[in-house]
């Protein structure tokens, strides 16, 4: 066998120039939407999922007195948004999508970067462009290497306004390499209901700025953000969160629409310990799948730490705050069982004039600690607030006009960027 060849589960060469060629074209969403639509129950079953019952995401009637005039979507509904605006590929376009070059390779999501114009409003659809963006080979600390591969997602509303930019980069890495990192991993201990109580009081404290304005001028430079806790994180928590999320991964149904799915991709459903088929995703609330993979337990997913990060930040600027970037690193593993505390503090403030007015910029560096004291996911986010002279948030302006625009603005720059480094 050429040693350079695909093959499945392992690293190769091939897989990594497949890769490469897959950079700038766009690519279809393999699965329609959890919500074609923003409703103010899919917006209220997002919030709740993440433990979020702020009226201006919850509530049509509160938001029809915000600045936006009715109820807007939490920064990252965007995950359930999305119909493919992919153009149809042509014969070798397809061919060279075909199946994915990093097959039976554990993927594992380590970095997602957000970039926010406009709210996703009550009665708002999205259209979502996906574009591979990059590829590298990086050595794993556990001898070989792991490919990191970068997508851009695009998303405009139904009247083709640029709302959001999504970047992220999956780790691939060869199933051993997850087993070795087993070592690294405590898993988490029974708790006391000394711990526990201190956990309640932190929710018992919780609080969101809501409809009093945080103005800019207002804020300090090492400020702390209160602190908000998530957990201890059950198998009912990840059970709820993908009821306002979705599946994401496998397509919603069950039974005859599951069938149909696994007949034409039997991959996405390995068999259980009964030799049932069962989606890929189970590792999340199936403890033993985890453990086939070389994980103590189950754990959460990314997309879920994101969300809470926001949750810090919205709560923080209130409803006339504007959250314009995100990024956010995964490092560690959230278990089932650990808990999150999630801090921020900010580290700077500028007002930058253009042409559509002053924007009032605020840095913040964010972070999520569990009970061990370790950092799960350290962030970074820059939020735009009202100013007492000054007025209402400007909302800022996207790269381009259009979806596609942006698309070719982001490659250009990925381009230049490569350039410069070579």
């Amino acid at each position: 066998m050429d040693e350079g060849a695909e093959r499945f589960g392992v690293l190769t060469d091939a897989a990594f120039e497949r890769s490469r060629k897959r950079i700038g074209v766009p690519q279809p969403l393999p699965n329609p939407p959890h919500n074609y639509e923003v409703t103010w129950d899919a917006s209220r079953h997002f919030a709740y999922g993440y433990g979020d019952d702020n009226p201006l995401y919850c509530d049509p009637d509160y938001g029809k007195g915000t600045r936006w005039g009715t109820l807007i979507a939490p920064p990252t509904f965007l995950y359930t948004m999305g119909e493919d605006a992919a153009p149809k590929p042509d014969p070798e376009t397809k061919a060279l999508l075909k199946g994915d070059p990093f097959a039976g390779l554990g993927s594992y999501q380590a970095v997602m970067e957000f970039e926010w114009w406009r709210p996703f409003v009550l009665g708002d659809r999205a259209r979502c462009l996906r574009t591979q963006v990059g590829v590298v080979a990086k050595p794993s600390s556990f001898g070989g290497r792991t490919a990191h591969v970068t997508h851009d997602f695009i998303f405009a509303n139904q009247h083709g306004e640029p709302t959001c930019l999504q970047r992220g980069t999956w780790i691939n890495a060869e199933r051993h390499t997850s087993r070795e990192r087993r070592k690294e991993h405590d898993l988490p201990q029974p708790y006391s209901a000394e711990r526990l109580a201190e956990i309640d009081a932190l929710y018992a404290a919780e609080s969101r700025r809501g409809g009093q304005p945080r103005y800019f001028e207002d804020v300090l430079v090492d400020e702390e953000l209160p602190t908000k806790v998530k957990g201890p994180l059950t198998t009912t928590d990840v059970v709820v969160w993908h009821l306002g999320w979705g599946m994401q991964l496998t397509p919603p149904g069950a039974f005859r629409l599951a069938y149909r799915v696994r007949a034409k991709a039997p991959g996405l459903y390995p068999a259980n310990a009964l030799n049932v088929p069962d989606t890929v995703q189970r590792l999340h609330w199936e403890p033993a799948r985890a453990q086939e993979l070389g994980l103590p337990t189950s754990y959460d997913y990314g997309g879920m730490r994101e969300t809470w990060l926001c949750h810090l930040l919205t709560d923080w600027i209130g409803d006339e705050g504007w959250l314009w970037k995100l990024s956010v690193q995964h490092r560690r593993f959230n278990f089932v069982g650990d808990t999150t505390w999630l801090k921020g503090r900010v580290t700077g403030k500028r007002q930058v004039s253009g042409h559509d007015g002053t924007r009032n910029e605020v840095e913040i560096e964010l972070w999520a600690d569990n009970q061990r004291g370790v950092t799960t996911s350290p962030a970074k986010a820059v939020v735009l607030l009202p100013s007492r002279t000054g007025g209402q948030v400007v909302l800022p302006t996207p790269p381009a006009d259009s979806a596609d625009g942006i698309v070719r603005h982001e490659m250009d720059r990925i381009a230049a960027e490569a350039n410069a480094g070579s």
